[in-house]
């Protein structure tokens, strides 16, 4: 694992950014993506770069981390809403390429394992961008969760509802089931860069990169993956013990060497 401390929000979204810019310059054409607050400013740059820096989309299959159970995908709200909105809108992206699970399903497990077979069936994400909860979730995979999970349905804590509140107006608002990808299904992509800023994520930032691998802080099973890089800014990485480690790797990486 790589951890990337950068001065502020901006620098870190604009860092992976850079990442995702060299991966689809390299040839990835399978990308996973997050909503949430974190990785916002990460697609705002990327339609950036699409308008001034000549980045395409165009040969790109996405492939969405969860959705709402409930939600319709015209809803403002709903994870495939968010991404046409930030991305798909914004850039080369083909609608037809961005896949997702519904979230009006009549079946919702019979779509999830649809979805787990989607993912299958493309073979491994080349690159999937991940946020984290204040609880150490990624995806919606809840503490608690197993590590060997795959896509499925996932009742929600009421702190997540409570944290996601903020973008539907009221907890009252916020679905308590969704439909997410499950750890080892993450797992699987070829790189995992996960981003987190602010003072709010410092504790689950620690304990994913510096704490035991436990279900108890879920993001801490990107320590078995053999490519995951970690960007946070200085507030979000407030709480690491090992930041001068962090930032003597980063200043010497050896010439040519990828994050």
């Amino acid at each position: 694992m790589e951890v990337l401390i950068r001065p502020d929000a901006d620098d870190a979204a604009r860092t992976v950014a850079g990442i995702v810019h060299r991966a689809l310059a390299e040839g990835v054409t399978t990308l996973g993506l997050a909503t949430g607050s974190s990785p916002l400013g990460v697609y705002r740059d990327l339609a950036r770069r699409h308008r001034h820096e000549s980045l395409s989309f165009a040969d790109v299959h996405a492939f969405l981390l969860a959705e709402y159970l409930g939600l319709p995908p015209t809803h403002p709200r709903s994870c495939a809403q968010v991404i046409r909105r930030e991305l798909v809108g914004s850039a080369d992206l083909d609608p037809a390429r961005l896949h997702l699970p519904s979230g009006t399903a009549a079946d919702p497990a019979a779509e999830a394992r649809r979805f787990e077979h989607c993912l299958t069936e493309a073979g491994p994400v080349g690159l999937q961008i991940l946020g984290i909860g204040v609880n150490g979730h990624i995806g919606f995979n809840e503490p608690g969760s197993s590590l060997a999970s795959r896509t499925r349905l996932k009742t929600l804590t009421d702190d997540t509802r409570r944290d996601n509140a903020r973008f539907f107006g009221s907890v009252d608002d916020v679905p308590r089931h969704v439909i997410t990808q499950g750890l080892a299904t993450i797992g699987e992509a070829s790189h995992l860069v996960l981003i987190a800023t602010g003072p709010h994520k410092a504790r689950a930032v620690a304990a994913a990169v510096e704490g035991p691998v436990t279900a108890a802080c879920p993001a801490s099973v990107l320590q078995l993956h053999g490519h995951a890089t970690v960007v946070v800014d200085e507030l979000a990485a407030s709480q690491l013990e090992q930041q001068a480690y962090y930032r003597c790797i980063a200043r010497h990486k050896p010439a040519g060497q990828r994050y």
